[in-house]
């Protein structure tokens, strides 16, 4: 698929930006990312990790636990979920990281797109494409889907991209999105993707007409 050939040539070390040396630290990171950045996530999970290395002791955290995580926004809601997901760790895995799509939805605070960072970055398992705030923009952009449903726009995705390029092409679109495809003033005129696009719902520039 020439637009995945084109993004591999021009991001070819784009990876996921979130830090983690272990599934379990991946699974709770991708969890606080939600509505939060990586650079501030990456901040949190440092003093995380440290005072609660494990699912068995992530689970009985205390009420620090929300001062810890309070900067990456929604905090007692994800409070809630990382408790319930290293409960459900502990109580049905033996306090291991399942490494199926479904065992990992069914986890308290576990979606399609977390399952799928975790199973793709931290596994290396192609299970699914994860879509979020980039990946679903630039899908459209491109013509890829007309969803913005992610768990829709993802089956369009794997529907046209082949498997091999499932887990480096979110990685590659988050990389195009922030370095060059912005949601409001993309550089359509330095992009690698500019004559494979059909800049699908923006308005072509003043004395322009799309397609000219």
């Amino acid at each position: 698929m020439a637009i995945c050939e084109r993004l591999a040539a021009t991001y070819p070390s784009a990876r996921c930006s979130l830090d983690f040396d272990s599934p379990f630290q991946l699974l709770i990171a991708t969890i606080l990312s939600a509505q939060c950045t990586d650079k501030r996530v990456n901040m949190v999970t440092g003093p995380l990790f440290a005072r609660w290395p494990d699912p068995a002791r992530l689970a009985a955290a205390d009420g620090a636990l929300e001062g810890v995580i309070r900067s990456t926004g929604f905090f007692r809601a994800k409070a809630r979920n990382i408790r319930g997901c290293c409960q459900a760790l502990v109580d049905r895995h033996g306090g291991r990281v399942p490494d199926t799509l479904a065992d990992l939805v069914a986890l308290p605070g576990v979606g399609r797109k977390t399952a799928n960072v975790l199973l793709g970055s931290a596994l290396g398992r192609a299970e699914g494409v994860v879509v979020d705030t980039h990946v679903g923009r630039l899908s459209t952009r491109l013509g890829l889907t007309r969803h913005a449903d992610p768990v829709r726009a993802e089956r369009d995705l794997m529907a046209v991209v082949p498997r091999e390029h499932w887990i480096d092409l979110s990685h590659r679109l988050i990389e195009h999105g922030r370095r060059t495809c912005a949601a409001r003033s993309p550089h359509c005129d330095s992009c690698a993707l500019s004559d494979l696009c059909p800049r699908v719902g923006m308005r072509p520039p003043a004395g322009k007409t799309a397609g000219s």
